[in-house]
């Protein structure tokens, strides 16, 4: 192989796992978020329960 495929090779590999890697950045943040907002709902509930 010559040398330069070699190295489009790894720079292709270098950009998908940059990108997955963003990718679980993403997914990790949204998953905070819900579960911030999950927390929310269910404090919601539990003072709607306390009140009656």
């Amino acid at each position: 192989m010559d040398s330069r495929n070699v190295m489009y090779m790894v720079y292709g590999f270098s950009a998908v796992w940059i990108i997955l890697f963003g990718y679980l950045i993403l997914l990790v943040a949204r998953e905070k978020s819900l579960n911030g907002e999950l927390d929310r709902v269910k404090r919601m509930m539990e003072e709607e329960r306390q009140k009656k």
